[in-house]
């Protein structure tokens, strides 16, 4: 199935897909798209093919794949990741439940469905008999008009997307006459974007997973007691990652020796997890399969923290944690930092080389529309906010490198500082 947008993409590599017996040209007949059809069949007509008898029966083993997802490559090389068909069906099962959706539930596709499957809603809408309402591309005017249009309940997306909803012109147009929850994940959101989506009156649920865990892994589950907290207690609560998803059986923070952290917030360790949304494992790729799987859990490679109420809270990617003269310092706490400046719209922060102590922060920053500010007041606004150490050397002002997804692609940022070292500490 090719969409005529996308179809100079496969004609370029169609005399390699041997397999492919027949290309089904879908053509989007509610807005003009540029692309031509390619030798095939349309997909009106592909329709009238199909005939009125039971579907085949049901599958031999539910462990079979059922596709695979590529990882987002932002530390690298993507890695296929074989989905079966119990994770798939379970973890939409639970994404719908987690997410109070039901038959009346109207969602909107700000994420994109080739990401996890688009977290497994591509299935978990239809399960619960919801409405799906896509488009084509993003834009923040469109995502208003659609919410208000079409009374949309639900969409999911990452921290990027409520960043460009929350400073577009649009979002002032958004009147909401129904209940709207947003699920964010793909980085850890900042409390002050939750702030300020939630003041515009949208439930903000934050969950936390990976392409290997089917997308969400766990979700910052509400309770009732923080309903009287302060608007930026909220957030900052809400912008952990929380506790496992219900089919998602066991997440755990543990030391270099596999065992528990003390649950103080304070103490970090890898997040593992295991359950019913944990991939199969890495396409054609057995080594790197028995690597992340070691010690029978899967290795995120994201470093955090327990508290005591039994909630979990990022503080770094392994490969981000910047070491100053022996001392840890999380990117995603100079980032929130960062983040309260007004005059900023996004931040990515990464280690630079530094012949004194090692490694020290740098913040790559993008400005608000129409905003100026120079780089030592945001180095300044850190210094009020921040124990010294952990204040950029230096900021620097650009477009962030990203994704398809919305991911920032910190090893891009970090290549180009760490040109003419012969050795990284990371």
């Amino acid at each position: 199935f090719v969409d005529t947008e996308l179809s100079h993409l496969v004609a370029s590599v169609r005399d390699q897909l041997e397999s492919v017996e027949e290309i089904i040209n879908i053509v989007d007949t509610e807005i003009e798209t540029t692309g031509e059809k390619l030798p095939g069949t349309d997909y009106e007509t592909f329709l009238t093919t199909g005939t009125s008898d039971p579907l085949p029966s049901p599958l031999a083993d539910e462990n079979e794949p059922i596709s695979i997802n590529y990882t987002s490559g932002t530390s690298g090389q993507p890695k296929g990741v074989v989905y079966t068909y119990r994770g798939a069906y379970l973890n939409a099962l639970g994404e719908a439940l987690e997410l109070g959706m039901n038959n009346n539930s109207i969602y909107l596709w700000t994420l994109p469905m080739f990401h996890c499957n688009g977290w497994c809603f591509t299935w978990g809408v239809v399960a619960v008999g919801g409405t799906h309402v896509c488009m084509r591309k993003f834009f923040p005017n469109t995502v208003v008009s659609l919410i208000m249009d079409e009374g949309v309940t639900h969409f999911c997306g990452s921290p990027t997307i409520l960043i460009a909803l929350a400073n577009d012109r649009a979002i002032k147009k958004l009147k909401l006459s129904h209940p709207l929850r947003v699920a964010t994940a793909g980085a850890p959101p900042s409390p002050t974007i939750i702030q300020t989506m939630e003041e515009l009156g949208v439930d903000i649920t934050h969950v936390y997973g990976l392409t290997e865990t089917y997308g969400p892994h766990s979700v910052c589950e509400w309770q009732a007691p923080w309903d009287d907290l302060p608007m930026a207690e909220r957030a900052k609560l809400k912008a952990r990652q929380g506790v496992a998803y219900i089919h998602a059986a066991q997440m755990r923070v543990v030391d270099k020796d596999m065992q528990d952290v003390p649950a103080d917030g304070e103490t970090m360790g890898e997040v593992v997890m295991r359950g019913n949304n944990v991939m199969q494992g890495y396409f054609n790729d057995p080594e790197a399969t028995e690597w992340v799987f070691r010690g029978g859990w899967f290795h995120s490679g994201d470093l955090a923290v327990m508290y005591p109420d039994g909630y979990m809270e990022l503080r770094d990617r392994a490969k981000d944690i910047i070491i100053s003269s022996g001392t840890n310092i999380s990117t995603i706490e100079v980032e929130r930092v960062i983040y309260k400046h007004p005059a900023v719209l996004e931040v990515a922060v990464i280690a630079i080389p530094d012949r004194k102590r090692g490694e020290v922060p740098k913040a790559f920053v993008t400005l608000k529309p129409d905003e100026s500010v120079k780089a030592s007041e945001i180095i300044d606004f850190c210094r009020q906010n921040l124990a010294l150490f952990k204040v950029p050397k230096t900021v620097e002002f650009m477009e962030l490198p990203k994704t398809a997804t919305g991911k920032v692609q910190k090893y891009l940022l970090r290549e180009k500082e760490w040109v003419g070292y012969e050795k990284r500490i990371h």
